[in-house]
C-alpha cells in the first residue's frame, strides 16, 4: 500500500510538473490529459505528429489512464508498477532531460522577499536478490534550517516555478552545503531501509547457499574449476542481497518559507 501511494504521488507530481491536467485520480486510477510534448515523449506517435505538423493542424494529444492499484488492474487503463516499461520510460526521460534543475517560486511581492534554498531529490531505492523491488521517494531539504519534507514533488506542484527569479525577491545563501545536505537525505533513507522487514534478504541468502551446494555437487573434478568459478560468480551476482540508491533527478528550488 505504501509503495503504491509513493508511486501514485510520483506520477501525479511528474505530470503536473509537465503541465498535464489530471482529469481523474481516485483509488489508484489516474487519468491524465497529455500535452503535445508529453504525448510525443510517451505515446510513440511520430508519424501522427509529423503528418499533423505538415498539414498545419494543431494536433490532438491523447489521454492516458494509469492504474497503480493491483486490485483495479482489470479496469480500462494501463497497469503501471515498479519495473514496468512505462515507469522505466518516465524515469529514463527524467534522467535524460531533467536530471538537475534550478528553479524559483514565482510570486508578486510588494517588498523585498527572501527565497530559501531547498535541495530536492527524487531517489529510487532498489532491493535486489532472489526477487527485485523498487521504491521511489521525493525528499526536500531546506538548506538554511535543515527542515526535511517528504513527498516534496507533490508540494512543488502547488507552486508556479520558473528559471528566473521574481522581481523584489532575493535568494539566501545555503548554510548547509549540497554534499552535506545529500548525506542528510541518505541518512534518512538508511534509517527507513533499516526499519523494514528484511526477510527477502534471508530468503536470498538461503537460495544462494542452496545454489552453491548444488553447483559443488555437480562439479567434481579439478579440470572444471574455471567453469565452476564462472558459474559461482554468476550465482552470487544473482542472489546476493543488495540495496542501492539511484538519484532519478533533483535540483535546487528557491521557495518562500510558508511551504513548510
Amino acid at each position: 500500500m505504501a509503495m503504491r501511494n509513493h508511486l501514485n504521488k510520483f506520477l501525479i507530481s511528474f505530470f503536473q510538473a509537465n503541465n498535464c491536467k489530471i482529469l481523474h485520480n481516485d483509488d489508484g486510477i489516474i487519468t491524465i490529459q497529455l500535452t503535445e510534448k508529453m504525448d510525443k515523449v510517451l505515446m510513440n506517435r511520430p508519424f501522427y505528429w509529423h503528418y499533423i505538423k505538415k498539414m498545419g493542424y494543431p494536433g490532438d494529444p491523447m489521454q492516458l489512464t494509469l492504474i497503480t492499484n493491483p486490485h483495479k488492474r482489470e479496469e480500462k487503463g494501463e497497469w503501471i508498477h515498479f519495473g514496468s516499461p512505462r515507469l522505466q520510460q518516465i524515469i529514463r526521460y527524467l534522467q535524460e532531460n531533467e536530471k538537475y534543475t534550478k528553479l524559483f517560486q514565482q510570486i508578486t511581492p510588494i517588498v523585498h522577499t527572501p527565497l530559501y534554498p531547498w535541495l530536492v531529490t527524487n531517489i529510487k531505492i532498489s532491493y535486489k536478490g532472489k526477487y527485485k523491488r523498487d521504491e521511489l521517494f521525493s525528499i526536500g531539504l531546506n538548506l538554511i534550517n535543515g527542515t526535511m519534507k517528504s513527498d516534496m514533488m507533490q508540494t512543488l506542484a502547488q507552486f508556479p516555478l520558473n528559471t528566473t527569479i521574481s522581481d523584489f525577491c532575493y535568494t539566501l545563501s545555503p548554510m548547509i552545503k549540497l554534499k552535506s545536505g545529500y548525506k542528510r537525505i541518505e541518512t534518512v533513507l538508511d534509517q527507513y531501509v533499516e526499519s523494514q522487514d528484511h526477510g527477502w534478504a534471508v530468503d536470498s541468502l538461503q537460495a544462494l547457499e542452496e545454489e552453491v551446494k548444488l553447483l559443488e555437487h555437480f562439479y567434481k573434478t579439478d579440470t572444471e574449476d574455471d567453469q565452476m568459478e564462472r558459474e559461482l560468480e554468476e550465482i552470487t551476482k544473482r542472489y546476493q542481497p543488495q540495496i542501492t540508491y539511484q538519484v532519478v533527478n533533483g535540483g535546487l528550488f528557491y521557495l518562500t518559507m510558508d511551504i513548510a
